[in-house]
């Protein structure tokens, strides 16, 4: 990336058709212009901070706690998202803002950028979607999901998510245009809207069918399907799923507290929350679902009306608007999918007081310059042990359950 002050004589091989002249020239025009760019960098820098630092707290905590590994997807969201907060998110900051207007793309870093753009976009919506599909077979077949759901089926779906990521990636590149020795080297703006392949418009309506469609429908019916169990627990109408009554004893036989959906505390009278089919179930399902749509609908939909409409001009902020909010997706899931987890929560407050005991430990080691430790110093530095081997002993596939209300495995708000 280069500076430059003049207007770029090959900028219109870039772009498609006109668009607002301070986002080509990078010309502020006035202060409230500039108010506005500066609160549109604050919060973009602000979601590349929270997602860089939830994403890193979820990894560590996980690789830190044995009885969290069994959280692959969760862990590989993080990680993706992660990726995006350290190579994407940067870019598009430099891509959007008004202040780097006079920064230009070579065709390389244009190239590399769509790239990562299409490539995490998709691999963590597509891990969001095996998400769904594994709590899916967790709550309504349990038994099957114990049995089928090995180290070896999850390094498939991930290995599958990565493949498709990087082939669906690969083809804007493919179809890029080669121009001469006069062809453009250089654009203020890159973008997958920007892109100047002949076949962008297939190219955008496979992207939105492969990774948004299809992925939203398929999480639309999962989610509708963990409801309706959900609401015959609830409502104790129609026949209850045979596998209810086997997983108390299931539960009980590995020394778990909770179930999947158990019958040991229905009540027995339809309470106001019963009559409405378990309105806390509902109630998350729908900010899950309404969380992954707000953030991909806009995104999805500018790109596809306008690759079908070629004539229509953009205007000129939507696109920075609907790619941040989808961006903002990178931020939310480590919330969504990890930190609202019960586990890994006390799993990371755990780790915290043992890294503050430790820390007072060696400062007062170095003041009193005493190799004998302090005996309450000593109960605390055990406790954190012996909270951390029984946490391990007792946590079981359906620990993210409680007996008091309906729970998806490991990822709903309390």
């Amino acid at each position: 990336m280069t500076n430059t002050t003049a207007e770029n004589n090959t900028y219109g091989h870039w772009k498609p058709f006109s668009t607002v002249s301070s986002m080509e020239l990078g010309v502020i025009s006035n202060g409230q212009s500039r108010i506005r760019d500066l609160i549109g960098i604050f919060f973009m820098v602000l979601l590349s901070i929270i997602a860089l630092l939830a994403n890193t707290a979820v990894i560590v905590v996980i690789i830190k706690s044995p009885q969290l590994r069994k959280f692959v997807f969760v862990f590989h969201l993080c990680v993706v998202d992660l990726l995006s907060a350290i190579f994407l998110m940067p870019l598009a900051i430099v891509s959007s803002s008004h202040f780097f207007g006079t920064v230009m793309f070579s065709l390389l870093e244009c190239q590399v950028f769509i790239f990562l753009n299409v490539c995490l976009i998709c691999a963590s919506i597509l891990t969001v979607t095996a998400i769904s599909i594994e709590r899916y077979y967790y709550i309504v077949y349990p038994m099957r999901y114990e049995v089928k759901m090995t180290a070896g089926l999850a390094v498939a779906v991930v290995v599958f998510i990565w493949i498709k990521s990087i082939l669906l990636a690969s083809i804007p590149l493919l179809t890029w245009p080669t121009y001469g020795i006069q062809g453009p080297t250089n654009a203020t703006n890159c973008s997958l809207y920007w892109s100047p392949s002949d076949y962008k418009m297939v190219f955008v309506i496979i992207f939105s069918i492969l990774c948004f469609f299809l992925p939203t429908i398929i999480i639309f019916i999962v989610y509708c399907s963990v409801y309706k169990v959900a609401r015959i627990a609830a409502l104790q109408q129609g026949p209850v799923p045979s596998w209810v009554n086997s997983s108390k004893s299931r539960s009980d036989s590995i020394n778990s507290q909770t179930t999947i959906i158990t019958t040991r505390n229905l009540p027995q009278r339809l309470s106001a929350e019963n009559i409405f089919g378990g309105s806390k179930a509902a109630f998350t399902l729908i900010i899950i679902v309404g969380q992954f749509l707000l953030c991909w609908l806009p995104f999805f939909s500018f790109h596809l009306h306008l690759s079908v409409n070629e004539a229509v001009r953009s205007p000129g902020d939507v696109e920075t608007i609907v790619t941040w909010l989808a961006y903002s997706s990178f931020a939310i899931n480590p919330f969504f999918y990890g930190l609202l987890n019960r586990q890994i929560r006390e799993e990371l407050s755990k780790l915290k007081r043992c890294y503050m005991t430790r820390t007072t430990e060696l400062g007062l080691s170095s003041q009193e310059g005493s190799i004998q430790e302090n005996f309450l110093q000593f109960l605390q530095r055990t406790s954190c042990t012996v909270e951390t081997r029984s946490s391990r002993i007792n946590s079981s596939p359906r620990n993210t359950l409680d007996q008091t209300g309906f729970r998806i495995p490991g990822q709903i708000p309390e």
